[in-house]
């Protein structure tokens, strides 16, 4: 079992877009990160890593490396999937909570999960919380989230 966190700031410039779970949400400020800031990718990433004993998602995709700029998270969360086979284990289920006041996640929900599932080659649910305007996240200065994944070994 493994535990992922993530958190982003809101980006500054306006051409950024903002991605959660795979999903682009129109109109609402992007997150700064080195690549698309999806929180909810890498939250799940890490809770993966974690569970394999893999070490964490900037061990693998650093910020400090040119190849990740601007990168898609579900794509690094792909390959953290397949890490993770190749050490002969599978995502069993993971979980995930994205906090933010805004956007609304319930009609895009499915659809993240979808996006997180098939890159993670497992189920991934997701859900959402608002921090009730306490703290940065409750100012709306970014997004974060959390996630947890089971890991099993795949039976030979």
């Amino acid at each position: 079992m493994g535990v992922g966190y993530d958190v982003h700031p809101f980006s500054a410039d306006g051409s950024t877009v903002l991605v959660l779970g795979g999903v682009v949400f129109p109109g609402e400020p992007g997150l700064s990160g080195h690549s698309d800031a999806d929180v909810a990718a890498h939250a799940v990433a890490d809770a993966i890593l974690g569970a394999a004993g893999l070490g964490d998602i900037g061990m693998h995709f650093s910020d400090q490396d040119e190849r990740w700029k601007d990168a898609n998270s579900i794509e690094l969360l792909a390959r953290v999937a397949e890490l993770v086979r190749e050490v002969g284990l599978k995502l069993v289920n993971a979980d995930c909570t994205v906090v933010c006041e805004r956007p609304r996640l319930v009609g895009s929900r499915k659809e993240m999960m979808e996006n997180l599932s098939v890159a993670a080659g497992g189920p991934v649910h997701v859900k959402a919380t608002r921090p009730e305007r306490l703290g940065a996240l409750g100012r709306q200065e970014g997004i974060a989230c959390m996630a947890v994944a089971l890991l099993e070994e795949v039976s030979a």
